[in-house]
């Protein structure tokens, strides 16, 4: 026969040890979304340098190559284009990255709330917005898009004559 007391010792064993490994878990979830995000800004960077390097290219060349120029103005327009949806892709996929890890910040702190203590990891702010990279991540892909169709609409269009 089993003691009394025996069964809730494992009961509360076996609790804290699946605890310990959804800790784990979660802590693991949370630096691969952080990994994620640098990902996702050097696959930003290399695509719209390919595309705005193919623009650029365009225009160099479109007399060389015997390009129409509405068809030249349509090609540099068209990379643009798609250097925005690569924007926005990579936008789309930090934003729902930065959701996920205050998800699991949030797990995070219940956890510790529970088995240690309430208050012992604070939960995220959004007022800490400042501080996260993937604002500045988000920021510099948003600077950079402007600055492109900027330099595209006052600089390289006007051009293609």
């Amino acid at each position: 026969m089993t003691e009394p007391g025996n069964g809730r010792s494992e009961t509360n064993s076996a609790r804290n040890e699946f605890a310990l490994e959804r800790y784990r878990y979660i802590l693991q979830r949370i630096h691969a979304v952080n990994e994620n995000a640098h990902r996702f800004l050097a696959i930003y960077q290399t695509l719209a340098t390919a595309l705005v390097g193919a623009a650029l290219a365009l225009f160099v060349g479109y007399h060389k190559w015997n390009v129409a120029p509405a068809t030249a103005r349509a090609g540099v327009v068209g990379l643009l284009i798609l250097a925005t949806m690569v924007a926005a892709f990579t936008t789309t996929l930090i934003v729902v990255g930065a959701f996920a890890w205050l998800d699991y910040r949030n797990e995070e702190c219940d956890i510790t709330d529970e088995m240690i203590g309430p208050g012992f990891r604070k939960r995220p702010r959004s007022r800490n917005l400042f501080r996260w990279y993937e604002t500045y991540v988000l920021l510099f892909i948003l600077s950079s898009i402007i600055v492109m169709w900027l330099l595209a609409a006052f600089l390289i269009l006007p051009e293609i004559k």
